[in-house]
């Protein structure tokens, strides 16, 4: 584990630097216990695929820790000390969301792109992407915009070589072994096979963003 500062109201709490649901069941156990049971001046508290970054109010931080050298000294002990006794609270919390996705001409401009990738027919593409359920690894890029995974190798397509200007709400993409739905139109390089109805993101809900860290989805097609 490496704890490093991200400007003067900010660390962020490494546990490695690859795709891994062990990481990231820790970065979120971690992320949940301190929104939970958030320290004296902490803002937020955010999972990414294998870190958290917590921001804080530095001076608040101080007020009942006025031995530490900084706010950050003070934060990474406090880090440090959840760490070491709290467990895997995250899978208890797991849901399964069913998302339904349309496959046609319209919604899947980059079917046959992916389909030369993996030398395989548009069926066999979309099989193996309904074939599986795909965790929701973190949060990012855009409001509500669920980076998950892992797609099957034969069909992880990488990146556009140029990016669309504009990418419809609701279309869902490959990149590489990443899925992931747009929330909001908006420019992107990933690979469009599929388009969803769905609200990904809705800023006026109690609850804005459809997917959480943790979630598992499950598409299908209609």
């Amino acid at each position: 584990m490496r704890i490093f500062p991200l400007g003067e109201s900010a660390l962020t709490v490494e546990f490695g630097n690859e795709i891994s649901l062990e990481l990231n069941r820790r970065s979120i156990s971690l992320a949940a216990f301190l929104s939970a049971n958030p320290f004296h001046g902490m803002v937020e508290a955010v999972p990414a695929y294998s870190s958290v970054t917590v921001f804080y109010d530095p001076l608040k931080v101080l007020r009942p820790h006025p031995q530490s050298s900084s706010s950050f000294a003070a934060v990474e002990t406090m880090i440090r000390e959840i760490v070491n006794r709290i467990e895997d609270t995250e899978i208890n919390g797991r849901r399964i969301i069913e998302i339904p996705i349309h496959i046609n001409e319209d919604s899947s401009p980059d079917m046959e792109a992916v389909c030369e990738f993996g030398g395989l027919d548009s069926k066999s593409v979309v099989d193996l992407f309904l074939g599986r359920n795909y965790r929701v690894y973190m949060l990012g890029f855009l409001p509500g915009f669920a980076y998950m995974g892992e797609v099957d190798e034969r069909i992880a397509a990488p990146r556009l070589k140029t990016p669309r200007t504009k990418v419809p709400a609701g279309s869902v993409g490959i990149a590489g072994l990443q899925t992931g739905i747009y929330p909001l139109e908006s420019p992107g390089g990933w690979n469009i096979i599929g388009r969803t109805d769905l609200k990904m993101f809705d800023a006026g809900s109690g609850e804005p963003c459809l997917l959480r860290p943790g979630d598992e989805v499950k598409f299908f097609a209609y």
